[in-house]
């Protein structure tokens, strides 16, 4: 799925009007799991001027990245502190490592050859799926108006949910970066 996606989900899931840390952290925890991705493209295409197409055709599937994205992605640790966030009866811990839980869920069926080592410290294995979130020759075409669906049904429900003006822009917000582009490209091509 896309990130800003992940974001809407975990805050649909785990965020609290009445509690902005909660909310806050709901957030967070729906980007993690993709921070490094975001961190390790943003140095190599614009501090190190690689290109985009070597970023996400050979960097992307070294060994060394795919072992960053193995530490982000492992439902292992992620469900260690979340455990341990439940055990300290932590709010703002259980939607950050929930959220969390709940992004690697959602991407685990859908990614193909893009797939994580999501069991890792346990196992290197990668579930390569059928289907892929954004390759149109894999179902990305199909999938993308589903996620788009979605993402805008749980912004009307958090719209509805929170009464903040802020909140309710963040929410807006991060609904156009996920439906906006899917408009762009249709009018393109």
């Amino acid at each position: 799925m896309n990130t800003p996606a992940h974001l809407i989900i975990g805050a649909a899931a785990f965020g609290r009007p009445d509690a902005a840390k909660v909310t806050l952290a709901a957030l967070l925890g729906g980007f993690l799991p993709d921070a490094s991705l975001y961190l390790m493209a943003g140095v190599a295409i614009f501090g190190m001027g690689i290109s985009p197409e070597v970023v996400f055709r050979d960097l992307y599937f070294s060994d060394a990245w795919q072992q960053v994205f193995a530490i982000d992605n492992s439902f292992v640790l992620w469900g260690v502190a979340c455990a341990v966030a439940v055990w300290a009866r932590s709010a703002w811990a259980v939607a950050l490592t929930g959220a969390a839980l709940l992004h690697i869920a959602l991407d685990f069926p859908f990614h193909a050859e893009d797939a994580r080592m999501h069991f890792w410290p346990i196992t290197d294995w990668k579930f390569i799926s059928p289907i892929s979130y954004w390759d149109t020759s894999q179902g990305g075409a199909v999938f993308g108006v589903i996620e788009m669906v979605l993402v805008v049904a749980l912004t009307i429900y958090l719209i509805a949910r929170f009464r903040g003006r802020w909140w309710r822009a963040v929410f807006v917000a991060l609904a156009a970066l996920q439906v906006l582009p899917f408009f762009a490209w249709a009018l393109f091509f």
